[in-house]
């Protein structure tokens, strides 16, 4: 089962560059067709990881709005920290 806490951990992932875009696309096609969401936040997940999905389509892309859209829909909100590189 997809719950709620799947999608956010792949987004941390995605965003922290832990994996790749097609890693997340990848993920998420499989989610849509072998796992069941979970029943309390079943709107939010289906929408998300479908959009997902789509996310290595030239015309539908993923863009930090729409990560930060999905999270927000989720219950979460994003902390960006900005810090010098050495």
């Amino acid at each position: 089962m997809v719950r709620r806490e799947d999608l956010v951990a792949k987004l941390r992932d995605y965003l922290h560059r832990r994996i790749s875009l097609q890693e997340l696309v990848n993920w998420a096609e499989d989610a849509m067709r072998e796992e069941e969401l979970e029943e309390a936040h079943f709107e939010e997940l289906r929408d998300a990881i479908s959009r997902l999905g789509l996310a290595d389509v030239r015309s539908f892309g993923l863009t930090w709005g729409d990560c930060e859209e999905m999270l927000e829909r989720l219950g979460y909100r994003v902390k960006i920290e900005i810090f010098e590189a050495r």
